[in-house]
């Protein structure tokens, strides 16, 4: 499929619709705890089961985001955002077979690897074009399709329990609800498909981006051999791992935290909690990595890191006696998870240039995938322990989150260590603009650095 090349008068504000359309529908994986607690009671899953679809949808998604960036860029947006679509609504449809037949296995495979793939794709398929319609605004631009799918459990939340209202929360009613979920999407998502181009030409985009040939420039393939690229690794492996942690079992959490006091938290009201979660997800992709601007990329990451501890302590302390209290701190952890994501970019851009920066933060995601089975492990694993060793409400979560807590300070640790990228990591400085060798027009036509 080759690139669709926007024709002359084209708007390049009909781009961002185009990946908001994709990546709002992809946000839908934040909402997967309203799923949670009904395949509990319909397949008699523990919590730990549960979570699996959720666990590999993330670690496909880490997984297809980097080691399929080159057939992205190959190919163009149309083609990623339309094996995203196939893939996320497919997912979603084998899924509704799983649930209606019992198999379990097959909602694990269908939402987790089948769809997953198209997570991880679909996440990458507008960036970079986004960036070469805006080279003016590349943090904006980017910044509204994190936004985007940071904010899909906004959308996805309310809309899952109310069809589980509608359907019923026993399997034949789940299956409905996903395969719902899977048409609607791939139709939200044909409008991406359809509306999605590329500029004809970008060379002032591309003339712009090394204005500092003296700054640090770092080849992927180097900056994996960098402890900094390790450190950095491990930050946001902790920081993502922090808040996944709340976010794949949001809803039933909130529900266990208060259900032995005068206030239960109702199954809506648990879904509301959840969609307040993905617009804190979405406000900190857009204000902490704004802010980092202003503060630098490791100050904003000590906020992240150190704070999120502190949330975390609170919630373990005093988030039984006081529900403000819990959603306050909750809703922090998960805007500086947004932020996170937002921040990393840009932090890899100062250590290691704009050289290869693309695939060095395809590698880092690989982050991702591993807080993608490390955070629902750790919550579901020790709550479901915890409920077998006869513990009920928030004593299932105590453990688990000062488990967090450690985490969160190795990467407040692991922040601190980081340093600017050595010399001899660096690649050869680009030619200059003439030589006494070379031709001067020649070196005039080759001024810009490839």
């Amino acid at each position: 499929m080759r690139p669709p090349v926007a024709p002359p008068g084209w708007s390049r504000w009909l781009v961002p619709p185009a990946a908001l359309s994709v990546h709002l529908s992809i946000g839908q994986a934040y909402a997967w705890s309203v799923f949670k607690p009904p395949l509990e009671s319909a397949l008699g899953l523990s919590g730990t089961q549960s979570a699996l679809p959720f666990q590999l949808g993330i670690v496909m998604l880490g997984l297809s985001a980097a080691f399929g960036g080159t057939l992205v860029e190959r190919n163009g947006p149309r083609w990623a955002m339309t094996v995203a679509l196939v893939c996320f609504s497919s997912g979603f449809l084998l899924s509704a077979l799983g649930a209606a037949t019992e198999q379990y296995w097959l909602i694990v495979f269908g939402y987790g690897f089948v769809g997953g793939i198209g997570l991880g794709i679909g996440y990458i398929s507008p960036v970079s074009t986004l960036i070469k319609w805006f080279p003016d605004r590349p943090g904006m631009a980017t910044g509204i399709a994190i936004m985007g799918f940071g904010g899909g459990a906004l959308i996805a939340s309310p809309w899952s329990a109310h069809m589980l209202e509608s359907f019923g929360a026993d399997s034949d009613g789940i299956a409905l609800a996903f395969l719902v979920h899977g048409l609607v999407y791939a139709v939200f998502m044909t409008l991406g498909v359809l509306l999605v181009r590329v500029p004809k030409a970008a060379p002032k985009a591309r003339a712009t981006e090394r204005q500092t040939p003296s700054g640090p420039q770092v080849s992927a393939k180097e900056a994996i051999r960098t402890p900094q690229f390790w450190c950095l690794w491990l930050v946001l492996c902790m920081n993502v791992t922090a808040g996944i942690g709340i976010l794949e079992k949001a809803a039933p959490m909130i529900t266990d935290f208060f259900q032995d006091t005068d206030t239960p938290v109702s199954a809506s009201a648990a879904a509301g909690f959840v969609a307040l979660l993905s617009a804190a997800n979405m406000a900190g992709r857009i204000g902490w990595s704004s802010a980092s601007d202003l503060v630098g990329r490791k100050n904003v990451y000590r906020l992240y890191l150190g704070a999120g501890a502190l949330m975390y302590l609170l919630i373990a302390l005093y988030g039984d006696s006081s529900k403000p209290l819990f959603v306050l701190c909750a809703l922090v952890i998960l805007s500086f998870y947004g932020g996170g994501f937002a921040t990393v970019p840009a932090y890899l851009k100062d250590l290691f240039g704009t050289y290869q920066v693309g695939a060095v933060h395809g590698r880092l995601l690989t982050a991702w995938s591993a807080a993608g089975v490390l955070g629902p492990l750790i919550v579901n694993r020790v709550s479901d322990s915890q409920e077998e060793a006869g513990k009920h409400g928030s004593s299932l979560y105590g453990l688990s989150f000062t488990i967090m807590i450690g985490l969160l300070v190795v990467g407040f640790v692991a922040n601190e260590l980081i340093r600017p990228v050595h010399v001899r990591h660096h690649v050869p400085a680009p030619r200059e603009p003439a030589d006494d060798s070379a031709d001067t027009t020649a070196d005039r036509d080759h001024q810009q650095p490839a």
